[in-house]
């Protein structure tokens, strides 16, 4: 995984102790497909990395009353954590009364003396406008690399849209009223594999570090990997990146099943969410892009040339906001359900100009990783989680071991 260096950014590893923080900003969802702002201008977050982020879209409907108990991993560790509270989608305002961050312990149970309350502004209590961002402040303390985060929210009061992650491949948990400072399981009995209104989580690592960002659709999303192993792809090189001893060690996971590059739905196009999945999160330096195989496959498909002419907008788009690019081919799919021989002369076409074009600043070769060396249209059997599109654990670790490390410490110019 090579391509031609732009100028490098530095960074450090730091792996911490335990407890949580946050600190305050807001902002409104930016329009899609737009040029970027320059790399010099400010975050809502200030400064700090990202740990953990999920793509928002809509959920469902939003309700008063409501507690969440959202789990989380860390890939990266530091002090002054904070949180992302999202109202993307949401057509209404929304009021958090009560926000809460701990270790997890076993199931929705903390460890004991780590549940911390969090405030935004110095308040405990924040309303979000209708297609809003919020973070808090940052909470005094470490948090560690590789852990578990239970973040709490109580919900006073929503309606219309909700906002959220629908397939997290993680037990979260829900109740009615306000248990969020409670450490015990008692009041968290009822499950969900979604996360709502949380959308990334931020540290203050060692000086000079950095992070990189998956977007992607359900591969990246963790479809038939192990649920609540955190055996996704980007899971699997956020702990290669962890012993690497590179600089960039945040892991931002911005994958949505069924997502497209060019077009909406589900979810906004990579193009559209650029800026608020990517761009925006704190201390991202590489936007790692691995996408196209449902543009392909939809009815009437993209063709090579709409693929490749989405890339370039999306690469000067990063580049332009200071962001190295990184590619991914795409993957093999015969046997799915939707191949056929017009998609995969585009699969071909495409993954010819991520490998050689050079527009890229690095590039990983998925597809030659997963193929099978007897039939280069399939995925190898033993990394098919059996749909014959997505990979299992063992696939998608080999895909985390495809990426150079290196080519990820960078910055574009």
């Amino acid at each position: 995984m090579s391509r031609t260096a732009r100028p490098r950014c530095r960074a450090a590893l730091a792996a911490l102790t335990c407890c949580v923080a946050l600190g305050c900003g807001t902002g409104t969802v930016p329009p899609g497909d737009q040029p970027s702002p320059p790399p010099s201008a400010p975050t809502a977050a200030g400064h700090g990395v990202v740990t953990w982020a999920s793509s928002a879209g809509r959920v469902g409907e939003a309700a008063d009353g409501r507690g969440y108990r959202l789990m989380v991993h860390t890939s990266v560790g530091g002090s002054g954590l904070r949180v992302r509270l999202s109202n993307a989608f949401g057509d209404r305002p929304v009021t958090f009364d009560n926000v809460h961050a701990g270790l997890r312990q076993d199931g929705a149970a903390l460890v004991p003396g780590s549940n911390r309350r969090l405030t935004f502004g110095g308040a405990r209590s924040v309303t979000v406008p209708a297609g809003g961002i919020v973070y808090s402040d940052p909470l005094p303390g470490h948090v560690p690399a590789g852990r578990t985060l239970a973040v709490s929210l109580y919900v006073s009061r929503a309606g219309g849209a909700l906002t959220g992650h629908w397939m997290a491949m993680q037990t979260s948990y829900t109740t009615d009223g306000d248990h969020t400072a409670q450490e015990g399981a008692a009041h968290w009995k009822q499950r969900t594999g979604s996360w709502f209104y949380l959308d990334a989580v931020t540290v203050r690592p060692r000086e000079g570090t950095g992070a990189v960002v998956a977007l992607g659709d359900s591969i990246t999303d963790g479809w038939h990997s192990t649920t609540d192993r955190d055996r996704r792809w980007p899971d699997y090189l956020a702990r290669r990146l962890a012993a690497s001893g590179t600089t960039v060690n945040g892991v931002a996971n911005a994958g949505i099943a069924g997502n497209k590059l060019l077009f909406d739905g589900p979810g906004q196009s990579a193009l559209n969410r650029l800026q608020r999945d990517a761009l925006s999160l704190p201390g991202v330096r590489t936007v790692f892009l691995f996408q196209g195989v449902n543009d392909i496959k939809a009815e009437p498909g993209a063709t090579g040339a709409g693929l490749i002419a989405g890339y370039r907008r999306l690469i000067d788009r990063a580049h332009a906001a200071g962001k190295c690019v990184v590619g991914a081919t795409i993957a093999p799919f015969k046997g799915w359900q939707e191949w056929d021989p017009a998609g995969e002369a585009v699969r071909q076409q495409v993954n010819t100009f991520i490998r050689d074009s050079g527009e890229f600043d690095a590039v990983a070769d998925f597809d030659r990783v997963l193929r099978s060396p007897h039939d280069p249209e399939r995925m190898l059997p033993g990394f098919d989680g059996g749909d014959h599109l997505h990979p299992n654990d063992k696939g998608m670790r080999a895909m985390a071991d495809a990426v150079d490390p290196k080519t990820l410490d960078c910055a574009a110019g």
